[in-house]
């Protein structure tokens, strides 16, 4: 296996703010021991959802397992979901506002040609549709949760 040194475009700031947050998750829940702290959970989550390593290049990275980095993925995720307004706080938001902009992007994803929901004919790959809500400024209001691909022929 050869390792090289990379970098992701993020501020500390951003790192910071999660490993904060992890670390509040692992209080609430009484975690004793983790494989990796809270600051490089942080870093193997901000590296998967920027750059968008493989849980197995991030596993030989970290020197954890592929099930190991999900879980701390997916902990992260849900850790930064609980952030997120309701959709009932972001229409109350979008009232006031002059207008918002509902955009929507289909994510490529790795799936085979049984998974049909998942394939866009449009873009002729499988991928999750995902939809967000933002103000004037681009700030996030609200995003959707991710659902297959709409169906294009």
């Amino acid at each position: 296996m050869l390792v090289y040194p990379s970098s992701i475009d993020l501020s500390s700031r951003t790192l910071r703010y999660l490993t904060g947050r992890l670390a509040v998750r692992r209080g609430e829940i009484g975690t004793r021991w983790r494989r990796l702290t809270a600051g490089r959970q942080a870093l193997l989550a901000l590296a998967h959802l920027r750059c968008g390593d493989t849980y197995a290049r991030l596993a030989a990275g970290f020197g954890v397992g592929i099930a190991t980095v999900y879980r701390y993925i997916r902990e992260a995720v849900e850790v930064l979901a609980a952030l997120a307004p309701t959709l009932t706080e972001a229409m109350d938001i979008a009232r006031i506002k002059a207008f918002v902009i509902l955009d929507g992007t289909l994510l490529p994803i790795d799936r085979i040609a049984a998974d049909t929901p998942y394939y866009s004919g449009k873009h002729k790959r499988h991928g999750m549709n995902v939809q967000v809500l933002t103000d004037p400024f681009g700030r996030l209001l609200r995003p959707r949760p991710r659902c297959p691909a709409p169906r294009t022929t």
